[in-house]
C-alpha cells in the first residue's frame, strides 16, 4: 500500500511539474531569460513547486491515502496560483519589451534626423545638418518674400554660424543680391567680390561676377561693367549668366 502511494505521489508530482513547464509559451519561454528579474522571478516558483513536492514526499509514509489525497488537491491549487503568477509574469515580460523596442525605434528615428545629411549644392556633394539647412532655408524664404533687409542679416548670420557649410558660397552671393534688391550697389560689388574671392571654385563666382556687372550698370558706370561683363563671357563663356551678360553688354553700346 505505502510502495503504491509513493508511486501515485510521484506520478501526480511528475504530473504537476510537467504542468507549470507546459504553461509557459515557448516565444514567451525565450525572452524570459534575457530579463534578469523575470528569469529570477520564475525560478523562485519552481522552487516553490520543488519545496511542495519535497514536503508531500517526506509526508508520505506518515500518511493516509486520505491525507495524501488532500496534499495532492493542495498542491495542484498551488500549482494552479502558480502558473497564475507565471502567466502575469510573462505578459508583463512581453509588454517591457515591446516598449522597450518601440522606445529604441523612436530614439533611432529622431538620431538620424539630427545626423547630417548628404545635399547636393551647386554640383557638389555636401554634409549639412538640420539646423543648417533651417537656417539656410529660413534666410532664402525671407528672401523670396520681398523682405530683403531681413534676408540680407539671415544669410550674413548664416555665414558666422556656419563659415565651412557647402552653402557658403550660396550664402554670401545672395548677400549681395539682397544689397542689390535694396539698391546699395556698392555694397552690392563689395559682397559679390568677396563670393571671387572666398570661393573662386563655386560656380556662384560666375552670378556673382553677373551682379557685379548689373550693379555698375545702375551706377552709370558703363566702362566697369563692361570691363566686368567682358570678364564673365570670358571666363565663363557656356554659363546662363554670360549669356546674360551678352544681353546686356548690347544695351551698352
Amino acid at each position: 500500500m505505502r510502495t503504491s502511494l509513493k508511486t501515485k505521489f510521484k506520478s501526480v508530482s511528475a504530473t504537476a511539474m510537467l504542468a507549470v513547464v507546459a504553461c509557459l509559451p515557448m516565444t514567451a519561454h525565450a525572452g524570459l531569460f534575457d530579463d534578469d528579474e523575470a528569469r529570477k522571478a520564475i525560478l523562485d516558483l519552481r522552487s516553490k513547486v520543488d519545496a511542495l513536492q519535497k514536503d508531500v514526499a517526506n509526508k508520505t509514509d506518515k500518511t493516509s491515502a486520505l491525507s495524501l489525497s488532500d496534499q495532492n488537491d493542495q498542491l495542484r491549487q498551488e500549482i494552479a496560483r502558480l502558473r497564475g503568477q507565471i502567466e502575469v509574469l510573462t505578459n508583463e515580460l512581453s509588454n517591457t519589451q515591446q516598449r522597450q523596442k518601440d522606445f529604441y525605434v523612436d530614439l533611432d528615428a529622431r538620431l538620424r534626423k539630427l545626423e547630417p545629411q548628404k545635399v547636393t549644392i551647386d554640383g557638389k556633394e555636401s554634409s549639412v545638418d538640420l539646423n543648417e539647412q533651417k537656417s539656410y532655408d529660413a534666410a532664402l524664404n525671407l528672401f523670396k518674400g520681398g523682405d530683403y533687409k531681413g534676408a540680407g542679416a539671415a544669410f550674413s548670420d548664416f555665414l558666422k554660424r556656419y563659415p565651412q557649410s557647402g552653402y557658403a558660397p550660396s550664402a554670401q552671393y545672395w548677400v549681395g543680391n539682397a544689397l542689390y534688391a535694396q539698391r546699395d550697389y556698392k555694397g552690392a560689388i563689395a559682397a559679390q567680390q568677396a563670393v571671387m574671392k572666398n570661393y573662386p571654385d563655386s560656380p556662384k563666382v560666375a552670378d556673382a561676377m553677373l551682379n557685379i556687372g548689373s550693379s555698375y550698370i545702375e551706377l552709370k558706370d558703363k566702362a566697369a561693367a563692361k570691363k566686368s561683363l567682358d570678364a564673365l563671357i570670358a571666363k565663363y563663356p557656356e554659363s546662363p549668366a554670360a549669356q546674360t551678360g551678352k544681353e546686356k553688354l548690347a544695351t551698352l553700346k
